[in-house]
């Protein structure tokens, strides 16, 4: 499908009031910041955080639903959305008819499609929309969004997702926006984890690094990662605050169960199951997926790419 971008018109919130935001971490709560910085009202729900300034904080799914007819979803995994959906005070069993879901977790498609029919029965639909950009883009509002849904309810969230995205990417119904994302996260996760481990192999032959990314980024080789995170990550910022290496390889793990249930081969994501595999278990489970570098990095002899005097065991570096 070709992109649609962001449109204006009488405003999702003119039409259901305020915007309910569940899920206010790296990504949800940069998202709620732009929306009340576009005028919107917020109101939000999350366990382990307050959310930014000027969003109401309330204490559970189901008290969110009772007050919001447009309901963004932003959460680390399929299992936590059904847990929102599902549990105790939880959001279908207060959700009023003409309600909009939308889904921007990276969420399994089967999950997302079997939700549908059980909102559907309240009267209210499922958006899916699959994020990507990261929480600079979040912060920028500059998002790109694939989003499976009915094409008129797509039209009437332009406004909301104006406000937190520049590309929205119209991709079919329910589950189509999930599909695409992960198939997006798995390239993701083969240009990280390729270019860190090109990255510690530059570092131990000597090479200047920066000189080296210049050559990738005008060569054949470039990608995301040669262009956006390692130019930062050779000079010691890891951009701090993105997708963590755990969620790097949840996301790689349910793209090789949604391959396989489409009968595609996938014989490139054993380098990614082991590069993010390997991360988890040195220890870098929890911390920003960019310090896969780090992990490779352990095994190749304790190689820091952005530490320019460390000991590489070749021409004396």
């Amino acid at each position: 499908m070709t992109a649609a971008p962001p449109g204006s018109g009488s405003g999702v919130e003119g039409a259901y009031g305020p915007v309910g935001c569940i899920g206010l971490g790296n990504m949800g709560g940069r998202m709620a910041a732009r929306l009340l910085r576009a005028g919107h009202t917020a109101v939000g729900h999350d366990p382990h955080t307050s959310g930014p300034e000027g969003a109401e904080r309330v204490s559970s799914p189901a008290e969110v639903a009772r007050r919001c007819r447009t309901i963004l979803l932003s959460l680390p995994s399929s299992r936590t959305v059904e847990e929102v959906m599902h549990g105790a005070d939880g959001l279908i069993d207060a959700v009023r008819p003409e309600t909009v879901v939308v889904d921007l977790s990276t969420s399994e498609p089967a999950s997302t499609i079997a939700l549908s029919p059980k909102l559907a029965d309240k009267g209210a639909e499922l958006v899916d929309a699959g994020v990507s950009g990261g929480a600079a883009a979040a912060e920028a509002g500059e998002l790109t969004l694939m989003v499976g849904g009915p094409e008129a309810t797509v039209d009437r969230l332009a406004p909301v997702f104006s406000a937190f995205a520049t590309n929205v990417f119209r991709l079919g119904s329910v589950g189509a926006g999930h599909t695409a994302k992960l198939l997006n996260n798995f390239l993701n996760a083969i240009a990280l984890s390729a270019t860190a481990e090109v990255m510690v192999a530059g570092r131990k032959a000597g090479l200047d690094l920066t000189v080296l990314l210049d050559a990738i980024n005008v060569s054949s080789g470039v990608n995301f990662a040669t262009q956006k995170r390692f130019p930062k990550i050779i000079e010691g910022d890891y951009l701090k605050g993105g997708l963590t290496n755990a969620l790097m390889m949840k996301d790689v793990l349910a793209y090789v169960d949604l391959v396989a249930g489409l009968g595609v081969a996938s014989p490139n994501s054993a380098a990614a199951v082991s590069s993010f595999g390997t991360a988890l278990q040195l220890g870098y489970a929890d911390v920003i997926s960019n310090t896969v570098v780090d992990a490779i990095g352990d095994l190749s002899g304790g190689v820091r790419v952005h530490d320019k005097d460390h000991d590489t065991g070749r021409n004396g570096k």
